[in-house]
């Protein structure tokens, strides 16, 4: 019975850190892009205004801020890790047939009836089970609205607008 119990927890920890790495995934992805559209801005600014490039320090400053977005992501994930672990432990369905079962009062075993009813009993496919159920596929659940990722800063441009 330990190694059900070791496979239900290995197959639960599987999925849940398949979903917790795709959940990180996806918000990344978002920060990712709103940080790309932040540097067009910052660039579009510094070219229109200065007829430059930005400034280095902007370029830093908005790769610090991606940093520490894509740690806030990692966070965010992390912490959603035990409410997915529940999530996959509660589709887990462990049941056993009652002691009155047919199945249970007349097993098809060869030392109290013979050999020809053990035969029958393996060509019969029955109802899946947790090791060889269907659900052992991969699933993921499906996913939840991730927060809105933070806006990035205004684009304050370190030169400033041009008098005129």
């Amino acid at each position: 019975m330990q190694s059900v119990y070791n496979d239900i927890r290995n197959w639960v920890r599987a999925h849940a850190q398949d979903y917790i790495l795709e959940y990180f995934r996806l918000l990344t992805d978002r920060r990712k892009a709103a940080h790309s559209a932040h540097l067009e801005r910052i660039s579009a600014h510094a070219f229109h205004y200065y007829h430059a490039p930005p400034h280095p320090n902007e370029i830093s400053a908005a790769q610090a801020q991606l940093k520490r977005g894509i740690d806030e992501d990692w966070q965010a994930s992390v912490q959603r890790y035990p409410e997915v672990l529940e999530y996959f432990y509660s589709l887990v369905d462990l049941t056993l047939p009652s002691d009155d079962d047919a199945k249970v009062k007349d097993p098809p075993l060869s030392a109290l009836n013979g050999g020809a009813r053990k035969a029958g009993r393996r060509g019969a496919g029955g109802s899946p089970t947790i090791l060889s159920g269907p659900s052992l596929g991969r699933r993921t659940p499906p996913p939840l609205e991730p927060p809105p990722p933070t806006a990035p800063p205004p684009a304050a441009s370190f030169y400033g607008p041009p008098f005129g």
